[in-house]
């Protein structure tokens, strides 16, 4: 049985956090998108979820990103 995670609105990611995380694709810098509940890597054009306030770092748990986005 797959569960389904609903993104927070306006999710927080303590700043100190963001500083360490990177990419695991890319090992580039990660932009936090509060409205989306999501940690993008323009380099790899993916976005990491975040659920429950943990970022989900898993290659196959990301999103691509669309064209533009």
């Amino acid at each position: 049985m797959s569960e389904t995670f609903t993104p927070i609105t306006e999710v927080d990611v303590d700043p100190r956090l963001l500083e360490v995380l990177v990419c695991p694709v890319t090992r580039g810098p990660l932009e936090l998108d509060r409205a989306k509940g999501e940690l993008l890597s323009r380099g790899a054009k993916l976005a990491y979820p975040i659920r429950d306030g943990v970022p989900i770092m898993l290659p196959e748990e990301a999103r691509e990103l669309a064209e533009g986005e």
